[in-house]
Protein backbone atom coordinates (compact mmCIF):
# COMPACT_ATOMS: atom_id res chain seq x y z
CA UNK A 1 0.00 0.00 0.00
CA UNK A 2 3.05 2.06 -0.08
CA UNK A 3 2.13 3.71 -3.04
CA UNK A 4 -1.42 4.67 -2.21
CA UNK A 5 -0.10 6.32 1.08
CA UNK A 6 2.39 8.22 -1.39
CA UNK A 7 -0.57 9.59 -2.97
CA UNK A 8 -1.44 11.83 0.24
CA UNK A 9 1.20 14.27 -0.08
CA UNK A 10 0.10 17.59 0.11
CA UNK A 11 -3.42 16.41 0.76
CA UNK A 12 -4.99 18.76 2.85
CA UNK A 13 -8.68 16.66 3.57
CA UNK A 14 -9.63 12.83 2.67
CA UNK A 15 -13.18 11.32 2.02
CA UNK A 16 -14.37 7.84 1.69
CA UNK A 17 -17.04 8.03 -1.22
CA UNK A 18 -18.88 5.13 -3.28
CA UNK A 19 -18.61 6.41 -7.23
CA UNK A 20 -21.41 5.82 -9.00
CA UNK A 21 -20.04 5.35 -12.43
CA UNK A 22 -23.89 4.73 -13.96
CA UNK A 23 -25.09 8.29 -12.96
CA UNK A 24 -22.11 9.90 -14.93
CA UNK A 25 -24.35 10.03 -18.28
CA UNK A 26 -27.48 11.75 -16.57
CA UNK A 27 -26.07 14.32 -14.26
CA UNK A 28 -21.94 14.79 -15.29
CA UNK A 29 -23.19 17.79 -17.12
CA UNK A 30 -25.15 19.49 -14.13
CA UNK A 31 -22.62 18.48 -11.39
CA UNK A 32 -19.57 20.24 -13.38
CA UNK A 33 -21.50 23.64 -13.30
CA UNK A 34 -23.22 23.10 -10.01
CA UNK A 35 -21.70 21.56 -8.14
CA UNK A 36 -18.25 22.73 -6.47
CA UNK A 37 -16.27 19.12 -5.80
CA UNK A 38 -17.27 18.27 -9.43
CA UNK A 39 -15.53 21.17 -10.14
CA UNK A 40 -12.53 20.16 -8.42
CA UNK A 41 -12.71 16.52 -10.23
CA UNK A 42 -14.91 14.62 -7.96
CA UNK A 43 -16.84 12.09 -10.02
CA UNK A 44 -20.82 11.12 -8.93
CA UNK A 45 -20.59 9.61 -5.70
CA UNK A 46 -22.04 8.72 -2.28
CA UNK A 47 -20.45 9.85 0.57
CA UNK A 48 -19.47 7.27 3.16
CA UNK A 49 -17.19 8.71 5.40
CA UNK A 50 -16.22 12.76 4.88
CA UNK A 51 -13.91 14.39 6.19
CA UNK A 52 -12.16 10.94 6.98
CA UNK A 53 -8.70 10.73 8.85
CA UNK A 54 -5.99 13.49 8.45
CA UNK A 55 -3.74 12.88 5.53
CA UNK A 56 -0.64 13.06 7.68
CA UNK A 57 -2.30 10.34 10.17
CA UNK A 58 -2.92 7.94 6.99
CA UNK A 59 -1.01 4.48 7.22
CA UNK A 60 -0.98 1.32 6.14
CA UNK A 61 -3.01 -0.15 9.46
CA UNK A 62 -5.26 2.96 8.81
CA UNK A 63 -6.05 1.44 4.80
CA UNK A 64 -6.15 -2.06 6.49
CA UNK A 65 -8.68 -1.01 8.96
CA UNK A 66 -11.15 1.01 6.59
CA UNK A 67 -10.95 -1.68 4.27
CA UNK A 68 -12.03 -4.03 6.99
CA UNK A 69 -15.12 -1.65 8.02
CA UNK A 70 -15.66 -1.40 4.35
CA UNK A 71 -15.85 -5.21 3.86
CA UNK A 72 -18.97 -5.18 6.51
CA UNK A 73 -20.78 -4.63 3.94
CA UNK A 74 -21.11 -7.36 0.68
CA UNK A 75 -21.81 -5.18 -2.76
CA UNK A 76 -25.29 -4.25 -3.74
CA UNK A 77 -27.47 -3.34 -6.55
CA UNK A 78 -29.65 0.09 -6.34
CA UNK A 79 -31.49 2.74 -8.21
CA UNK A 80 -31.52 6.72 -7.75
CA UNK A 81 -35.34 6.79 -8.27
CA UNK A 82 -36.14 10.76 -7.22
CA UNK A 83 -34.44 13.61 -6.80
CA UNK A 84 -34.71 15.84 -3.23
CA UNK A 85 -33.64 18.80 -2.09
CA UNK A 86 -32.05 20.07 1.21
CA UNK A 87 -34.08 22.85 1.97
CA UNK A 88 -33.49 25.39 -1.36
CA UNK A 89 -30.13 24.86 -0.88
CA UNK A 90 -28.98 21.48 -2.41
CA UNK A 91 -30.43 19.77 -4.97
CA UNK A 92 -29.54 15.82 -5.28
CA UNK A 93 -30.75 12.32 -5.94
CA UNK A 94 -32.12 9.16 -3.53
CA UNK A 95 -30.72 6.18 -3.96
CA UNK A 96 -32.88 2.82 -3.21
CA UNK A 97 -32.66 1.39 -1.02
CA UNK A 98 -30.18 3.58 1.17
CA UNK A 99 -29.64 0.89 4.03
CA UNK A 100 -26.60 -0.20 2.56
CA UNK A 101 -24.92 3.19 2.31
CA UNK A 102 -26.17 4.01 5.63
CA UNK A 103 -24.35 0.57 6.61
CA UNK A 104 -20.96 1.43 5.07
CA UNK A 105 -21.18 5.23 7.23
CA UNK A 106 -21.66 3.84 10.56
CA UNK A 107 -19.08 0.53 10.16
CA UNK A 108 -16.48 3.27 9.20
CA UNK A 109 -17.03 5.40 11.82
CA UNK A 110 -17.85 2.59 14.51
CA UNK A 111 -13.65 2.11 13.60
CA UNK A 112 -13.18 6.24 13.18
CA UNK A 113 -15.05 7.55 16.76
CA UNK A 114 -13.07 10.69 15.15
CA UNK A 115 -14.41 11.15 12.16
CA UNK A 116 -18.47 11.83 12.34
CA UNK A 117 -19.83 12.42 8.98
CA UNK A 118 -20.10 15.52 8.46
CA UNK A 119 -18.59 17.09 11.25
CA UNK A 120 -21.26 15.87 13.15
CA UNK A 121 -23.02 19.46 11.63
CA UNK A 122 -26.05 16.81 10.93
CA UNK A 123 -28.40 14.31 13.10
CA UNK A 124 -28.57 12.28 10.45
CA UNK A 125 -26.23 11.39 7.35
CA UNK A 126 -28.67 11.10 4.60
CA UNK A 127 -27.18 8.90 1.50
CA UNK A 128 -27.42 11.35 -1.56
CA UNK A 129 -25.57 11.73 -4.79
CA UNK A 130 -25.34 15.60 -5.05
CA UNK A 131 -26.61 17.41 -8.22
CA UNK A 132 -25.32 20.97 -7.17
CA UNK A 133 -25.62 23.66 -4.29
CA UNK A 134 -26.55 27.03 -3.74
CA UNK A 135 -22.95 27.47 -3.12
CA UNK A 136 -22.06 27.05 -6.39
CA UNK A 137 -25.33 28.45 -8.72
CA UNK A 138 -28.34 29.72 -8.08
CA UNK A 139 -31.57 28.35 -7.18
CA UNK A 140 -32.56 28.73 -10.76
CA UNK A 141 -29.80 26.79 -12.45
CA UNK A 142 -30.32 23.75 -9.84
CA UNK A 143 -34.37 24.07 -10.40
CA UNK A 144 -33.28 23.73 -14.22
CA UNK A 145 -31.32 20.38 -13.51
CA UNK A 146 -33.76 19.24 -11.63
CA UNK A 147 -36.49 19.04 -14.00
CA UNK A 148 -34.23 18.04 -16.53
CA UNK A 149 -32.98 14.81 -14.92
CA UNK A 150 -35.87 13.63 -13.40
CA UNK A 151 -37.38 11.75 -16.98
CA UNK A 152 -33.92 9.92 -16.62
CA UNK A 153 -34.63 8.08 -13.40
CA UNK A 154 -34.45 5.42 -12.53
CA UNK A 155 -30.84 5.18 -12.62
CA UNK A 156 -29.37 2.02 -11.23
CA UNK A 157 -26.04 1.03 -10.31
CA UNK A 158 -24.15 -1.71 -9.05
CA UNK A 159 -22.16 -0.97 -5.59
CA UNK A 160 -18.95 -2.99 -5.61
CA UNK A 161 -15.84 -0.94 -4.11
CA UNK A 162 -15.55 2.02 -1.82
CA UNK A 163 -12.88 5.05 -2.75
CA UNK A 164 -10.57 6.73 -0.22
CA UNK A 165 -10.31 10.71 -1.71
CA UNK A 166 -7.82 13.14 -0.83
CA UNK A 167 -7.63 17.03 -1.99
CA UNK A 168 -4.56 18.94 -2.94
CA UNK A 169 -3.75 21.58 -4.83
CA UNK A 170 -7.77 21.90 -5.28
CA UNK A 171 -8.58 18.73 -6.34
CA UNK A 172 -9.81 15.76 -5.61
CA UNK A 173 -7.96 12.61 -6.52
CA UNK A 174 -7.91 8.65 -5.96
CA UNK A 175 -5.29 7.12 -3.21
CA UNK A 176 -7.26 3.56 -3.47
CA UNK A 177 -10.11 1.68 -3.86
CA UNK A 178 -12.12 -0.66 -1.41
CA UNK A 179 -13.76 -3.95 -3.01
CA UNK A 180 -16.95 -4.77 -1.35
CA UNK A 181 -17.15 -8.58 -0.62
CA UNK A 182 -19.38 -10.94 -2.85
Amino acid sequence: MRADIDRLAGATETAIIIPVGAAERTVGRFRKKLDQSAARGMSAHVTVLYPFVAPDRIDAETLAEAGAALAEVPAFDCAFTQVKWFGDDVVWLSPEPDRHFRELTRSVWRRFPDCPPYRGEHSDSIPHLTIGSVAVANLESLKRAAVAIQPELPIPARVDHARLVAASSGSWRTVTEFPLPG
